[in-house]
């Protein structure tokens, strides 16, 4: 079922975005994952994660916020500036939205 709905939503995204860039996310219970990826190339070009950046004393939200937020510096670093969000099957709220406003503020556009 879960791949079902990726596969929908993927395949809307790509065909209204052709060209750019696609910022990837994806959680589990306890780590929060985000890359950019070249579909067109077959690379990810800027990947990060909370495994990376584990502090014990903040919530999952704060370390999803701080990852977005070092994401936004990697990608500004390549010269990347607008992306297009790709959710995967997660809801747009929590740990998801806390990144998607860091990485805004960090500077990506999408």
């Amino acid at each position: 079922m879960k791949n079902i709905k990726v596969n929908k939503l993927r395949t809307k995204l790509k065909s209204h975005n052709i060209g750019k860039l696609r910022l990837c996310v994806d959680r589990s219970n306890l780590n929060f994952f985000a890359q950019i990826i070249d579909d067109a190339k077959g690379i990810t070009l800027v990947s990060v994660s909370t495994k990376e950046t584990k502090d014990k004393t903040k919530t999952k939200t704060e370390q999803a916020a701080a990852a977005g937020a070092i994401l936004a510096v990697l990608a500004l670093e390549k010269k990347i500036t607008t992306v297009y969000f790709d959710r995967n099957v997660y809801k747009f709220h929590g740990r998801v939205k806390a990144f998607a406003a860091a990485a805004r503020e960090g500077g990506l556009k999408f």
